[in-house]
């Protein structure tokens, strides 16, 4: 595989190749076009659309109690909303919620870290502080971490944020 941007149909492989079958989702301009469009059409996966993230997080909870997985699709901003439902459910309970996050702002050109856009430049940082696992998709390459992510968030029982750092196409 090479280093080209991610392509939407790569990640979602990558989920169900984890064995996910439902996806929480609100749209995202990061990743709506290749991964939210394509999940609507795909009879693999149940797609729940929702209000608010933060339903996201029980949701995804409610199922790992049924032995279903799912993943939670959303924006930073949405992350940043839902902080106190992943605190309690996620880290409190010990539950593993799944995320895969666009980065709404986010240059291409640098690191998240690096970004001018505050509202992505501390978005690891928060995560690090409520020790909650996280790692970037940049890349094609990258994607070959989702699946084994997700496999551990549900071994070890804890959340797990992937950080789409680009635009997914189709």
């Amino acid at each position: 595989m090479d280093d080209h941007t991610p392509l939407g149909s790569e990640i979602i492989d990558a989920i169900k190749a984890a064995g996910v079958r439902h996806v929480a989702a609100l749209p995202d301009i990061v990743t709506s076009a290749g991964i939210l469009r394509p999940l609507a059409q795909d009879p693999d996966i149940r797609l729940i659309r929702l209000c608010k993230e933060d339903e996201g997080v029980s949701i995804c909870a409610a199922l790992s109690y049924c032995g279903k997985r799912a993943v939670l699709l959303m924006q930073q901003t949405g992350l940043m909303d839902s902080l106190n439902a992943i605190r309690a459910v996620g880290m409190d309970y010990g539950l593993p919620i799944c995320m895969v996050v666009g980065l709404l702002g986010k240059e291409p050109d640098r690191p998240a870290a690096e970004s001018e856009n505050y509202g992505v430049r501390i978005i690891e940082p928060v995560l690090d502080a409520m020790g909650i696992d996280r790692f970037g998709i940049e890349t094609s390459s990258d994607v070959a971490g989702l699946a084994p992510a997700i496999d551990r968030a549900y071994a070890e029982s804890r959340p797990v944020v992937a950080l789409i750092g680009r635009r997914i196409e189709r």
